[in-house]
């Protein structure tokens, strides 16, 4: 039987948490995609691991056992993926991914001026898997938005950039040059967790046919750019905090230098 290190992952949060809710919030995934992770991992293993109440849960003794190893067993696996990917690129390589709609090419530019011999390799990466595709090793470094799961990752804030409503071009709310909150309270909002979008084309097809609105940081909205959809500023929202980021422990070579030409240079944009 192979052992779903994803699943571990997620009941490994829910036993820290001792609830479903908010081991989902960590996880930015929706509680009831998690309930199924759980339920699927049980029946893998052939044994209950939570005792489930309407208030919380609770580890049954497979679940303490489950708990106690998860640990060692996680940090094997991403140590292992870290090295035969680390193998795979070479030392003069580097993987460095990307949120949608997030430049980083500036900073790749300016790192290759003093260190040309380098191969900067691009990967975006999508909501569901920035923060597990840096504790896994398929990209070195990232530039991210949040909110993602930071557990075991260390962040470096590099900017904001505005939230904004992307609706149907025929929408009511569309005539208007800002909307305020009061303006969308009451419209159906797509949400990527809830509804297991997973890309933001999905998520935009989804607007245009009318399934709702959606609130996108506003260097999405322009790179995707279509007749059919508008995107308009919200007064007072928060915006959304773009940051770079890179596991704990990660000792690549030059990973720490192209950080620090990476924070200059978005800082400065």
């Amino acid at each position: 039987m192979d052992l779903d290190l994803r699943k571990l992952r997620y009941f490994t949060a829910v036993a820290e948490h001792g609830h479903f809710g908010r081991a989902a919030e960590k996880l930015h995934i929706a509680q009831p995609v998690l309930s199924r992770q759980i339920r699927a991992l049980e029946r893998e293993l052939g044994c209950e691991l939570l005792e489930r109440t309407t208030r919380s849960v609770r580890l049954t003794p497979a679940g303490e056992q489950l708990y106690e190893d998860a640990p060692g067993v996680l940090a094997t696996a991403v140590a292992a993926t870290r090295r035969a990917s680390g193998a795979a690129r070479g030392a003069d390589r580097l993987t460095v991914g990307f949120a949608p709609g997030l430049s980083i090419s500036a900073a790749v530019r300016e790192f290759a001026k003093t260190r040309p011999g380098v191969e900067v390799e691009l990967v975006r990466l999508d909501w569901f898997e920035e923060a597990e595709a840096l504790r896994d090793g398929r990209a070195d470094l990232g530039c991210l938005r949040r909110p993602f799961d930071d557990t075991g990752i260390r962040t470096i804030a590099v900017g904001t950039e505005p939230k904004v409503a992307c609706l149907p071009a025929t929408h009511p709310l569309a005539s208007r040059r800002r909307l305020t909150q009061a303006d969308i309270d009451g419209e159906p909002v797509l949400h990527a967790q809830r509804r297991r979008i997973t890309t933001i084309e999905e998520k935009l097809e989804l607007v245009a046919a009318g399934r709702g609105i959606a609130m996108v940081p506003r260097s999405v909205a322009r790179y995707y750019a279509r007749p059919d959809l508008v995107h308009r500023p919200i007064a007072g929202a928060d915006p959304f905090e773009i940051c770079l980021a890179v596991a704990d422990g990660h000792h690549r070579p030059h990973t720490a230098e192209f950080l620090r030409v990476a924070e200059r240079v978005l800082k400065r944009r």
